[in-house]
């Protein structure tokens, strides 16, 4: 099957379009796995340290305001109270609504029974006056809720240092998977590079070395190219020109020993002017053609 030039050159071309394309679509790929693994991380865990931090900011503003009035023998500021208080809800109520690591939804389910029981204690104790014993159990309350929202909020941390490191890894494994086959990808196009580049220096090497060695009279040069390409159509063009030249050399070389002397001296000098000119004529023919086939392989 008969394979031109420019069909090399576009097969080529495409081949190296092939392997940049595959090397863009598996760092896309690698770079959305770990980016989708890093974006889990930010919406599944750190949001549950977010919520537990204003969960103890809330719980910890109230208890402030219960003790202050207290020690100041004052009631408490109703407003402020109710304020956290439902801040506090906002924050749990996201908290169960994200839950992503083995035992927190035990754990939310517990902060909240223990919130209702804080509030229902705390709501007697706004308009109430407030007894020791009273303030000393609000104490022991906001104490053991105060230990679970910390435990959701290591839970989660724990799991970002876990994923965290997990993700790390995945790193390191991806950009090892990238560098062999960014290396295997390399020493395929390098190959095929030499290989491609070889195969036209060889080519045009001899071809100009054949045209050299005719320039210089050496008519028995030859070109031999394997294939059915241009150059192959270029081989048989040459070798036909040579070919042609090779056998009217000889006549052209007549020394003046060799020509015929007499009466038909003048017969003889026209029928050599002749085939001379027919020679010179299917030269330029050739050479001609030779052109055209080179004009066609740099476009």
């Amino acid at each position: 099957m008969k394979t031109s030039i420019r069909t090399r050159f576009t097969l080529g071309v495409v081949f190296f379009l092939v392997i940049i394309l595959l090397l863009s679509v598996l760092s896309a790929f690698y770079l959305n796995m770990l980016s989708g693994k890093t974006s889990t991380i930010l919406t599944e865990n750190h949001v549950s340290v977010i919520y537990a931090r204003d969960m103890s900011e809330d719980l910890t503003k109230i208890n402030q305001e219960i003790t202050n009035c207290f020690l100041a023998n004052k009631n408490s500021d109703s407003s402020v109270i109710n304020k956290e208080l439902k801040l506090f809800n906002k924050s749990l109520q996201l908290e169960k609504n994200n839950i992503t690591e083995n035992g927190e939804d035990k754990l939310a389910f517990a902060i909240e029974t223990g919130f209702n029981e804080y509030r229902d204690v705390l709501e007697k104790m706004i308009n109430s006056p407030k007894q020791v014993a009273e303030v000393i159990y609000l104490q022991n309350k906001f104490a053991n809720l105060y230990q679970q929202i910390m435990l959701l909020s290591q839970i989660n941390e724990k799991a970002i240092e876990v994923k965290t490191n997990y993700t790390k890894v995945l790193a390191k494994k991806y950009s090892i998977q990238m560098s062999i086959i960014g290396t295997v990808c390399f020493l395929i196009a390098f190959g095929f590079t030499f290989s491609f580049g070889s195969y036209f220096n060889e080519r045009f090497f001899q071809l100009y070395n054949g045209i050299k060695q005719i320039s210089s009279s050496n008519y028995g040069q030859r070109l031999y190219f394997d294939g059915k390409d241009e150059f192959y159509e270029i081989s048989l063009v040459f070798n036909d020109m040579a070919e042609k030249l090779s056998g009217s050399a000889p006549k052209k070389l007549l020394s003046f020993d060799d020509i015929p002397l007499g009466k038909d001296q003048n017969l003889y000098d026209l029928q050599e002017l002749k085939r001379l000119l027919i020679s010179m004529k299917s030269i330029e023919e050739q050479a001609k053609l030779l052109i055209s086939k080179f004009e066609d392989l740099k476009m």
